[in-house]
């Protein structure tokens, strides 16, 4: 089977994340940049990365790269590529842009330069003159970076976050992507208890219950590329079996969420059992100065609010020096907690052992990560 090149995209400070990922699908050939990873693989690395990609945004067919000043280089550029071996002749193949210090800034006009260069290049291959593009849909984007062309295939669709559990959420979900790269950073394992005591709508339990029972993230949605023809029904066979034999059926697991917020929790249940974790995710109504447990070691992690509107920035103070006096009796633990407030230690009352830089959406944050020590005997 030939080898393709793709792209797995990412936010900002997910690509070790994405790349541990997929060096465990079996894919090294990488290469990791701002925002993405790109690695060399066989078709069925669409089925199987769109399957269990965790914290990737949406896997791309990457069809070439080439320098790109003039809109006559784009067009020339763009053609050149064997649109042919992916576009069959009824195609609907969607061009989208976006351009980041380049001399072609108009994106519109590169956008319709590229539909242009491509349909010059299918009329020399299928002897048409005009396409209908009533068949499967291609989306296809051209990034232009400073005077550099991408042009890649989007096999996704609906972004890898859209798990299919969350048919409800709270009114500032944490997405589905970060929740699972939160998890994966931490030192929680599932033979550990793991407590998010600010839960909202349940996203972190829920996929540190994915990842505990190693359940494949798209394993309950479908993908666009799914109605592609060349790309065989047995290889989303083989790879969806791939999927639900992997599951771990018989594990003790045991993950908590908690909120002060009755109605979050009635949609963290709802989603929890829609994700098929219900089994091992337990909600309860609970404050966080009323947290207690009697499990020695364990993990807490918590996306907490951050206090950016004014009215709001007094109440969230108050609530992270609560968290630093509850979490302290949590002292062979391990705290990790995603907060884009600036003075979140001076008001947790420690430093963390170590900070990392994130993005939720469009606001920057920070990870502090506080290490406890490691359980005995933990292999």
């Amino acid at each position: 089977m030939s080898k393709f090149e793709f792209i797995a995209t990412a936010t900002f400070g997910l690509e070790s994340v994405v790349a541990k990922e997929l060096r465990n699908l079996g894919y090294n050939d990488l290469k990791i940049e701002n925002a993405k990873v790109t690695f060399k693989a066989d078709l069925f690395a669409i089925c199987r990365c769109n399957l269990w990609l965790r914290s990737a945004d949406r896997l791309l067919i990457k069809m070439g790269e080439f320098s790109a000043v003039t809109f006559e280089e784009l067009f020339e550029g763009t053609k050149a590529l064997p649109w042919e071996n992916m576009l069959p002749i009824d195609a609907n193949f969607p061009v989208q842009g976006k351009a980041v210090k380049s001399k072609l800034m108009s994106v519109p006009d590169c956008q319709a330069i590229v539909k242009k260069a491509i349909v010059e290049r299918l009329k020399t291959k299928y002897k048409k003159e005009w396409f209908e593009e009533d068949g499967p849909v291609f989306p296809i984007e051209v990034s232009l970076l400073k005077d550099i062309a991408v042009l890649t295939i989007d096999t996704s669709g609906p972004g890898l976050h859209k798990r299919g559990y969350r048919e409800l959420a709270s009114q500032a979900p944490l997405k589905e992507t970060l929740a699972a790269a939160l998890v994966q950073i931490s030192y929680w394992n599932a033979n550990r208890l793991l407590i998010d005591p600010l839960c909202g709508s349940g996203t972190i339990p829920i996929e540190a219950a994915m990842i505990g029972k190693n359940m494949a993230p798209g394993i309950n949605r479908s993908f666009i590329c799914e109605k592609w023809p060349w790309l065989e029904d047995r290889l989303w066979k083989d790879a969806r079996m791939e999927a639900e034999d992997s599951i771990k059926r018989d594990g003790d697991i045991k993950i908590l969420g908690s909120d002060i917020d009755g109605r979050v929790l009635r949609i963290a249940r709802h989603n929890a059992t829609l994700a098929g974790v219900d089994d091992c995710v337990f909600f309860q109504k609970l404050p966080v100065e009323e947290l207690r447990s009697s499990k020695k070691y364990g993990c807490i992690i918590c996306n907490p609010p951050y206090g950016q509107r004014l009215g709001e920035r007094w109440e969230v103070e108050e609530l992270y020096r609560n968290m630093g006096k509850v979490f302290k009796e949590f002292d062979t633990w391990s705290i990790y907690v995603l907060t884009a407030h600036e003075g979140f230690e001076r008001l947790f009352g420690r430093k963390a052992s170590k900070k990392r830089k994130l993005y939720n959406g469009r606001i920057k944050v920070d990870y502090y990560q506080f290490f406890g020590p490691p359980p005995p005997f933990q292999n």
